[in-house]
């Protein structure tokens, strides 16, 4: 066996990279899909576009590294999470758009729900906050709002997923229905210290259990590829959502090892161990993986817009005509000459988890131009993971000594000496930062044997570049309370 093939289905595009046993990439492909909009606070997804994506990529990849079925020792899945799909058993085909994880349409169901007084069962049981950001208020609209759909759930007709378990369910020509722990996780319907969905969740979603796919482990032979355009009998051996397979990618195997990926989002972990850590800081209690019989829980911060906001430069405001153009921008100008962007095009993440709060800029002088707009966007990526970094300290006891990064966005040279700076630690950058996808391969590799254990694949990780704090404390603090004034001004903007 030469290699381990990743599906990395993403929030903008799906990739497929085929991995060596030194983890290395032997080939790979990427193709974008559409984002729609259909009104302010929506945003959907055709998931048969999704899967028409992933196939293409997957088999293209395996092309690119001149590899055969025989070659491939198992497939491994990672996840844009919390998207949700609803599909037809029968002909496995969608019922709706899939609503995407940034989609705030049900950000009033979610309102009340607390009113009611229900958040504290959900956080006890889940690890959640009441947020539209999760999948299971998106699910009930699906149902209280397709069509004859919640008849036909309730007889048994329609299958739910996030995108892990839509791909496996057409990747096994619909023979197999399941979703790993960490996807399950992100819910709002799962039970994490009992690792099962959960009855009275279900009942306050009015939810009938009848639609749920199994629960299975990150890393085992899940199903087996019998799909138009891909090898039959592929082994399907590993699950974890973007997030938790990038933790696990970036070799952050032990308690108080962390990492924070630069995509769509930015989204930080911190592996806790082998029980769940209660946030007190409003971060969110999540399951890392489940290998064997053996469960990891990590705390994570998520930051709704990071890279979509220079996407925004791109295609919203055309100010800029490819995304590494805003970096060149940045870099022109010595600072921001006191502009703020705050991001919040799709609400606020946490540790504020505000659905209302909408995009504001403040600062703006005649003096302002583009080269201030591209800098205090890379600024504002920085700010936000910043502020996550503070609660996750003062959640877990553990202050950083390093943070290890990953993702697109990590390719600027500027904005990680940006985030090192507001930090006063280090950012170390890995020579693969493709580590979401690595992740993916490092659980279905372990589990078809094509790696032995944990310390080999820690051992494959290296450094490609470590960026050294060069800010005072002091000032990084003016900076950073700057950002949190002109939060405030973007706040519970939205009625």
């Amino acid at each position: 066996m030469k290699a381990i093939l990743a599906l990395d289905q993403g929030t903008t595009s799906s990739r497929a990279i085929a991995f060596g046993p030194d983890g290395r990439v032997l080939g790979s492909a990427q193709q974008e899909f559409r984002q729609i909009f259909p009104q302010p606070g929506w945003v959907e997804h055709d998931a048969a576009e999704i899967w028409r994506t992933q196939r293409d990529v997957a088999s293209q990849a395996l092309a690119a590294g001149g590899l055969r079925a025989a070659d491939v020792a198992g497939v491994g899945i990672t996840n844009q999470r919390e998207t949700t799909v609803l599909w037809d058993r029968r002909t496995g085909q969608p019922v709706a758009p899939a609503i995407v994880w940034q989609d705030r349409r049900t950000a009033s169901r979610c309102d009340a729900l607390r009113q009611a007084g229900h958040e504290p069962t959900f956080a006890r049981k889940t690890g959640l906050l009441l947020d539209a950001y999760f999948s299971g208020t998106k699910l009930a609209w699906l149902l209280d709002n397709v069509p004859g759909a919640r008849a036909a759930a309730t007889r048994g007709e329609l299958a739910f997923g996030t995108i892990d378990a839509w791909l496996v369910w057409q990747l096994s020509g619909g023979a197999v229905h399941a979703t790993d722990v960490s996807n399950a996780s992100r819910t709002l319907l799962f039970d994490i210290h009992r690792l099962d969905w959960d009855d009275e969740l279900l009942g306050l979603l009015d939810i009938p259990r009848s639609v749920l796919p199994q629960v299975v482990s990150s890393s085992g032979v899940i199903a087996r590829t019998a799909c138009e355009g891909l090898p039959d009998g592929l082994a399907v051996a590993g699950i974890a959502g973007d997030q938790q397979a990038a933790l696990f990618g970036q070799a952050c195997h032990r308690p108080g090892m962390a990492k924070n990926t630069y995509g769509t989002g930015c989204f930080l972990l911190m592996n806790t161990g082998e029980k769940p850590a209660v946030s007190r800081n409003r971060l969110l209690t999540t399951v890392a993986w489940r290998r064997g019989d053996r469960t990891h829980y990590a705390l994570e911060g998520s930051v709704f817009i990071a890279g979509a906001a220079i996407q925004w430069l791109r295609d919203g405001l055309g100010i800029i005509a490819t995304a590494p153009e805003a970096d060149t921008l940045a870099a022109s100008v010595p600072d921001t000459g006191g502009v703020y962007f705050v991001p919040a095009l799709s609400g606020l993440g946490a540790p504020y988890w505000d659905p209302r709060a909408r995009g504001t800029i403040a600062g703006i002088t005649r003096g302002t131009t583009r080269a201030h707009l591209a800098r205090a966007t890379l600024e504002a990526i920085a700010f936000q993971s910043a502020e996550l970094i503070e609660a996750m300290a003062a959640d877990s006891g553990i202050a950083l000594t390093e943070l290890r990064v990953d993702g697109g966005a990590t390719k600027s040279n500027l904005l990680m000496q940006m985030q090192a700076d507001l930090l006063g630690v280090p950012v170390v950058r890995p020579k693969v930062t493709e580590t979401t996808a690595l992740g993916a391969a490092y659980l279905a590799g372990l589990a078809t044997g094509f790696w032995r254990d944990e310390a080999e694949i820690g051992a494959m990780w290296s450094r490609d570049r470590v960026f050294e704090p060069t800010l005072s404390r002091s000032e990084s603090g003016e900076r950073l309370a700057g950002w949190k004034r002109a939060v405030e001004r973007a706040r519970d903007w939205a009625t």
